[in-house]
């Protein structure tokens, strides 16, 4: 299971969500949204431990925090508490959907079955609550194409799913089309999706991206490097564009010098919670050292 989308991971707040956040604590919340949108994720548990009295928003943004840090039963335990504050929110449902995610996928063969039946249930939940969150629908549909059948997965239920996201946005539908196609192999349909989504949005490099690592799985990488360079012409600075050509460099086994000058330098870059974690480039960063 893939909650991140590759890199579509996308871990925001809206802008409603941080005023209610910061009309719920006051400046200590403010601040520990602010170091949360740098990604700082340890000095925001910190404000955020020190507040005396916890309420919904509190142990929402700590169980983010812990989330940030992979440090993910912490994260469904913060989580757990606001849930039991604040059962009808959607959004908090879906981070402690995606929280045991991330449990099921680090655990043992033991307990990774239980955990990913509470993503389920949970993505299942934070769509019940607001089937028009979009992040919701998509990390449900992502739940249902890649576990198997006796966890609550399969290919119908994404087919639906995927029909839903459609409904709430033509370009994000565009996308759950081409993951289907992807997975029964075709191809060309997969692509032919992921070139509609990325002209309806054209300053949206997710799609550019997304047809980047289809041509890379295909071995066309003159493909990939044309649709990588659109992408940067659009957003030049962008890390998470920085992450995707140095995964995809070592995905090819190719250009590994520039993947190494790549993770480097996003080692260093400021992010957001949107980016791929720091975590996940060491790791590339160690893998292509070693070749």
């Amino acid at each position: 299971m893939n909650i991140e989308h590759g890199d579509r991971v996308k871990l925001h707040i809206s802008i409603l969500a941080f005023a209610g956040l910061a009309w719920a604590a006051g400046p200590d919340l403010d601040r520990a949204h602010k170091l949360y949108n740098i990604t700082e994720f340890q000095q925001s548990l910190e404000v955020l431990q020190a507040v005396p009295n916890k309420d919904t928003a509190v142990y929402e943004l700590m169980g983010r925090d812990y989330y940030g840090q992979g440090e993910f039963r912490k994260a469904t335990e913060a989580l757990e508490k606001a849930v039991a504050l604040e059962p009808g929110n959607s959004e908090i449902n879906l981070w402690l959907g995606r929280a045991y995610g991330r449990r099921a996928e680090t655990s043992s063969m033991i307990t990774a079955p239980g955990f990913a039946n509470k993503t389920r249930q949970y993505f299942e939940k934070a769509v019940q609550l607001n089937p028009s969150n979009l992040e919701a629908q998509s990390d449900l549909f992502e739940y249902y194409l890649e576990a198997p059948g006796f966890l609550g997965g399969g290919f119908d239920k994404a087919s639906a799913t995927a029909r839903q996201i459609a409904r709430i946005s033509p370009t994000e539908g565009f996308w759950a089309q081409a993951v289907l196609a992807e997975k029964r192999k075709d191809y060309s349909t997969a692509e032919t999706q992921l070139r509609r989504a990325a002209e309806i949005a054209p300053q949206e490099i997710g799609r550019l991206i997304d047809l980047a690592r289809l041509f890379t799985k295909q071995g066309r990488y003159q493909d990939a490097d044309l649709s990588l360079a659109k992408a940067e012409q659009i957003a030049p600075h962008s890390a998470k564009l920085m992450f995707a050509k140095a995964d995809l460099y070592i995905k090819g086994k190719r250009n590994l010098s520039v993947a190494r000058e790549l993770l480097k330098q996003y080692l260093i870059s400021v992010l957001t919670p949107d980016d791929p974690p720091r975590a996940d480039a060491r790791k590339l960063l160690k893998q292509v050292q070693g070749s």
